[in-house]
């Protein structure tokens, strides 16, 4: 077999390297980004279906949830969001307690 770069350097595949129809696409833009209101159906049961045979009659081992991964991923802003939204409350609960201990202590 001929290497990539063989193939390349002939005339008639020269534009491929070029042509951006034939670029990988980027793991990052692959995926669909989706919000958090979503994220249950990663680990849901009724998102999960298990397979037996795929669409020609050839038996396989592997269930729907392999295929959510696959094409789906959580948006990062909103995984920031939660993730900064818990930690604002836990910090906001310890505020609000500090600030009672010290109007108890003033009455």
């Amino acid at each position: 077999m001929s290497s990539q770069e063989e193939i390349l350097s002939d005339g008639r595949f020269s534009r491929i390297a070029r042509d951006p129809r034939f670029w990988e696409m980027p793991e990052k833009e692959r995926k669909v980004k989706i919000d958090k209101r979503f994220r249950a159906m990663f680990h849901d049961k009724k998102f999960k279906l298990r397979y037996t045979v795929d669409k020609r009659g050839r038996p396989v081992n592997y269930t729907s949830a392999e295929n959510l991964r696959k094409f789906y991923a959580l948006s990062e802003s909103d995984s920031d969001l939660s993730e900064g939204d818990s930690k604002g409350v836990t910090g906001k609960k310890k505020k609000k307690k500090k600030a009672k201990g010290k109007g108890e202590a003033d009455s």
